[in-house]
């Protein structure tokens, strides 16, 4: 397929270089050019204009106000050569996706929500979780794509935005299960119990599962640099997932918790590490 990239952070560039290595052509664009250039085999374009063309064009960027700009304030509906289908990787809000759905609508361009859950080696593996929205032969068309970057794409309806609804409601729950780590470290060393042995147990045994493991080995060893996703982004989605609720009138009283949680650690300088040093800050309130 004839496909564009527009995105290319540690996940985007992992992802495109996927769909290479698949044997799609892939256009690749990004607001600093290295990025694009980083990708191997694949064809840096000169404006995101040149990347949304072609049998699909994929977006992969970092937050509503970024994927805003590009597309519905850049004009990318607007211009003639538009990509058979528009496919939305992003964590953004479903408020957002809601309004991308009715713009793309208008325009006449298939949109699809798809953001994933897994980190960059997840995608340089090609083993992400998809979440799929939209069209079911708009998903079709770009299935080749999903099967080059994940390892299984999770389907949940025609409206766009519940693909979005879904993804934070995933990283609501991750957010929960770090905290919940942090704190019950911190309680094990009230007891003068080592935190890292109370984790290693648990996560062995009872919490046996790929974000406990991994989540539970970072903050057993204290190791939080370089980010795979960082604090400041968690509190972004943390947020989304708060105003997606009170849209719809559900309460989520833990995700107030953590929202302040997240900007405890961002207060303490700690909003560039990874998600999991949210750990710490259990740690410091109990005084260790």
């Amino acid at each position: 397929m004839d496909v564009g990239f527009i995105g290319l952070g540690r996940m985007g560039r992992a992802m495109a270089a996927r769909l290479v290595a698949a044997g799609h052509r892939v256009r690749v664009w990004n607001r600093s050019p290295e990025a694009a250039r980083a990708v191997e085999g694949a064809e840096p374009v000169a404006s995101a204009a040149e990347a949304f063309s072609g049998d699909a064009a994929i977006t992969m960027l970092a937050d509503d106000a970024a994927l805003r700009a590009v597309t519905i304030e850049g004009g990318l509906l607007d211009s003639g050569q538009r990509p058979g289908v528009h496919v939305g990787m992003s964590t953004i809000s479903v408020a957002l996706a809601k309004e991308l759905a009715a713009v793309h609508g208008r325009a006449g361009v298939p949109y699809v929500s798809a953001p994933v859950f897994g980190r960059p080696d997840a995608a340089s593996n090609g083993a992400l979780n998809i979440i799929a929205a939209g069209d079911d032969a708009a998903i079709a068309r770009v299935q080749p794509l999903f099967d080059a970057m994940g390892s299984k794409t999770w389907r949940f309806g025609a409206e766009p935005e519940r693909a979005n609804a879904v993804k934070l409601a995933g990283n609501f729950m991750l957010v929960s299960a770090i905290e919940a780590m942090g704190e019950a470290a911190a309680f094990a060393e009230g007891h003068g119990i080592a935190g890292a042995d109370v984790l290693e147990m648990l996560t062995s045994t009872l919490f046996a599962s790929p974000v406990y493991k991994n989540y539970g080995a970072m903050i057993m060893a204290g190791r939080y640099e370089p980010p795979g996703f960082t604090i400041r982004l968690g509190l972004k989605d943390v947020r989304l997932a708060l105003a997606a609720g009170e849209a719809v009138n559900v309460p989520m009283p833990f995700a107030s918790v953590l929202r302040d949680n997240l900007l405890d650690a961002i207060a303490h300088g700690d909003g560039d590490k990874d998600f999991a040093s949210l750990a710490t800050v259990a740690a410091r309130r109990s005084g260790r």
